[in-house]
């Protein structure tokens, strides 16, 4: 998902859940602020590192693809985007302990991560709601791809169509022409959207997450087939618009559990009824061919609340943490996050490494002995050590 469903939409569905104007802001502010956290931003306002919940392109291609690399990759993709369905599954095809890892970690809505995920963020800030929306949202866009490298899991063929219906009711098929210039905007009349570059190299960063797919698993209008190979080449059909209703209704569903308005969270629980007055609204901004649905979901925002739902500014809250004293600094919104965002790896990876899966490193029960955050595989590695 992008800007306008993380930060806008979810400002919608923070409101239609019954927080305030001001809180719906800090909410989706958060969510946002997940796409933008990368370790040269943390390094720049010297917060710690390890809060890191995604990775500029500059740093992927320099990431390292040993073991190490790899695990710090996982950490925070399968942590905060590709969060897995199921880390016990079977997959459908036969394969060797090493692949079955990987197909383990496929992302996919209502798991036992995703409740996990919304119940970590009880009791905590707003921002810890914020990080926890974003990770459900994307559950249902980024569902059938994983969050670590594997040209296995993530690469797409040539058979690759989008689906077009049509007022009338004519449905029509065409294949997707991707291209590799990261220069090129999407042409969605031509049907032609920007990928990364095929590497056969089964852990290169290329093959990470939709990267071979672009962005338009991301777009809310999508609705498409493909032959995924973990899935032994059974063709595979996406309805976005689908999906994204089910997101922002089961976002509604959740942030009235994180307010206090319902005691139990449960999966595949969707507030339909809070939707329901507004359904052709939302249907037409999620169901429109357009690259940015910004204006629609803002729009759609400032009416449910009257209020105006100011632009995302990524450093809008740098200098909050910047002068805020080092005993201050976790009261502040850039502070709140970055516990909330070490709260949600810790959990990730210590379920992942608890499965018998080391594709996310070593992990601890950090509760236990009181780690505020994940650290790095060296000092996990060390504690593990210790106990032995």
């Amino acid at each position: 998902m992008q800007l306008d469903f993380h930060y806008y939409a979810t400002y919608a569905a923070a409101y239609l859940a019954g927080y305030s104007h001001e809180e719906s802001m800090a909410v989706c502010y958060s969510a946002q602020f997940v796409d933008e956290c990368t370790k040269v931003y943390l390094k720049g306002i010297k917060a710690p590192l390890s809060a890191a919940t995604t990775q500029l392109q500059a740093e992927l291609a320099d990431a390292r693809t040993d073991l190490l690399g790899l695990q710090d990759i996982t950490r925070i993709w399968a942590s905060f985007h590709f969060l897995p369905r199921d880390l016990y599954r079977n997959p459908q095809v036969r394969c060797s302990r090493a692949y079955r890892r990987k197909y383990r970690l496929i992302c996919g809505p209502n798991g036992e991560l995703a409740a996990d995920t919304v119940r970590l963020a009880k009791g905590k800030s707003l921002e810890a709601a914020g990080i926890a929306m974003h990770v459900i949202a994307d559950t249902w866009a980024h569902q059938y791809f994983a969050g670590t490298p594997s040209l296995v899991i993530n690469n797409i063929s040539g058979h690759f169509y989008e689906i077009i219906p049509y007022d009338d009711g004519r449905i029509e098929e065409r294949r997707v022409k991707f291209n590799h210039n990261p220069t090129t905007a999407d042409d969605l009349e031509k049907g032609e959207y920007t990928n990364t570059l095929l590497q056969i190299s089964e852990t290169s960063p290329m093959n990470l997450g939709h990267g071979r797919a672009g962005h338009f698993p991301d777009y809310s209008f999508a609705r498409y087939r493909y032959l995924p190979a973990w899935a032994d080449y059974n063709e595979v059909v996406k309805d976005n618009p689908a999906d994204y209703t089910l997101a922002f209704a089961q976002m509604i569903y959740a942030l009235k559990y994180l307010r206090g308005a319902s005691e139990e969270f449960e999966v595949d629980k969707y507030d339909m009824d809070a939707m329901a007055p507004y359904m052709d609204e939302i249907q037409s901004i999620l169901c429109k061919r357009q690259a940015d649905a910004c204006a629609g979901w803002k729009a759609f925002g400032e009416k449910l609340s009257g209020c105006v739902i100011d632009d995302f500014d990524v450093n809008r809250y740098r200098d909050e943490y910047l002068n805020a004293a080092d005993s201050s600094k976790n009261d502040t919104v850039i502070g709140r996050f970055v516990l909330g965002a070490m709260a949600q790896k810790s959990m990730v990876t210590n379920r992942i490494y608890k499965s018998g899966n080391r594709m996310a490193g070593y992990s601890i029960d950090l509760d236990k002995i009181h780690f505020k955050g994940i650290k790095d595989y060296a000092k996990l590695l060390q504690e593990k050590e210790d106990d032995q």
